[in-house]
């Protein structure tokens, strides 16, 4: 099977993660997508975070009421040591599950910091990377600029998808919490 690894701190779900969780269960070029909380992304701070079980749980159950979503909350992270790179984790689902392929699913703004993750290059070569829009951001020319920026480069599989555009964060939702505001409407 084609799997389709979205990986994040989920910290809220909210709906810009629905929108690409729907626009992927619709896209032929995958069977299933694997919703993987991550403990903590080492590349941000902890403070803010609630605990991975709560995180997980609240994934399972807002995946639980999309029923039409070709969606698995994976918990593959919540066993595993620190640090949680990405590149240990599809090491681990294709250990499990050889006989699939995965992509690993990242918004536009990753691309620009791609080269500080773990085995960035071999993530590329091995796997491959599809790229949803974010505000801001021109995914050409950053796939560009990381192809470029590598002497594997060539060998890259990057894909740009024509998923909608997400224009909330997880982050933007805890600020209009901490502020007092109503943010229900982009939770998921």
């Amino acid at each position: 099977m084609k799997i389709a690894v979205y990986s994040g701190s989920f910290n809220p779900l909210h709906i810009g993660h629905l929108a690409i969780l729907e626009y992927l269960s619709k896209d032929k070029r995958f069977d299933w997508v694997y919703l993987v909380v991550s403990p903590q992304n080492p590349f941000k701070d902890a403070s803010n975070n609630r605990s991975a079980l709560e995180r997980y749980d609240a994934a399972v159950d807002a995946v639980t009421k999309h029923p039409e979503l070709q969606v698995w909350v994976d918990d593959i992270e919540l066993d595993m040591e620190a640090p949680h790179n990405t590149n240990r984790t599809l090491d681990a689902l294709k250990e499990l599950e050889p006989e699939n392929s995965y992509t690993l699913i990242v918004g536009a703004d990753n691309l620009e910091s791609f080269p500080r993750w773990k085995d960035y290059e071999r993530i590329l070569c091995e796997y491959g990377i599809a790229v949803y829009p974010r505000k801001g951001f021109d995914m050409e020319e950053l796939k560009q600029r990381l192809i470029d920026g590598s002497e594997k480069g060539r060998d890259f599989k990057i894909t740009l998808l024509d998923a909608p555009e997400v224009n909330i964060s997880s982050s933007e939702i805890r600020e209009g919490q901490s502020a007092g505001r109503d943010m229900s409407d982009y939770l998921m």
